[in-house]
């Protein structure tokens, strides 16, 4: 079995390749790349029976890999964050291991790919049907802190989110922002896909909260929100323009 190793960590990457060829000496290692970008000219020219994929990489989350380029290999997902579970499955996705893992989670993950390959079931729909039913649901509500009082923002509420420095804001249609313990990446992929959309590295949109769109240079979108930001322009990115209109025609 080849495999493929997508992880910018250079002591987990020889770790986990010592641990494959530990659990089993014919696995080769075909390459150890550490960014999205080396993934995506890596996979463009050649092949690897499994993937093992770190989500966080130098230059973006791996799910990006996705985007551009075909992946009919499976992977095993290896992340230090457990919010990415569903959207893992829905990518090639047999498993996922949370770090830190050892050589026994390893061993797992190889045994049951195994088993999904001889039932037959590796990449199906009734894979992605099992996991949902198991992880089952989307957010539907925020909890917020204002000053010593705790509240809760149900999702119908959130005209969008925005990322400003280290925080990121939670605004409601009524005008009220909230800061909430999430990063922008972390929080995607747990909201509802018909409703929020992602538009650029700094804002998740509600399809309620777009007031007026502009066609700009470039496949660009200017979008008009209600409630309107303070001191930002919001645009849709270029990378995520054609996305977005297919969002918008669903």
């Amino acid at each position: 079995m080849t495999v493929l190793i997508i992880e910018d960590e250079e002591l987990a990457a020889i770790t986990l390749q010592s641990m494959l060829v530990h659990i089993n000496p014919e696995i080769q290692v075909h390459a150890i790349v550490g960014t999205v970008e080396a993934a995506v000219n890596w996979l463009q020219n050649h092949q690897a029976d499994l993937l093992f994929m770190d989500i966080h990489l130098g230059d973006g989350e791996s799910f990006q890999i996705f985007q551009r380029v075909e992946v009919s290999s499976p992977v095993i997902f290896t992340t230090a964050y457990d919010q990415y579970t569903l959207k893992a499955f829905k990518n090639q996705g047999i498993d996922y291991l949370l770090k830190p893992f050892d050589e026994e989670d390893v061993r797992g993950a190889l045994t049951k790919l195994s088993n999904i390959r001889q039932a037959g079931q590796l990449n199906t729909p009734a894979l992605v049907q099992k996991v949902e039913e198991v992880l089952g649901k989307t957010r539907n509500r925020f909890m917020v802190k204002v000053g010593k009082l705790i509240k809760t923002v149900p999702a119908d509420q959130v005209a969008y989110f925005m990322a400003d420095d280290k925080y990121l804001f939670l605004v409601t249609k009524d005008q009220q922002n909230y800061i909430i313990e999430e990063t922008i990446g972390s929080l995607e992929p747990k909201l509802d896909q018909d409703n929020f959309f992602r538009i650029n590295r700094k804002f998740i949109i509600h399809i309620n909260a777009i007031k007026e769109m502009y066609k700009l240079s470039r496949n660009r979108v200017r979008i008009h929100l209600s409630p309107k930001p303070e001191n930002a322009e919001v645009v849709v990115s270029e990378e995520r323009a054609e996305a977005f209109k297919k969002w918008l025609d669903q």
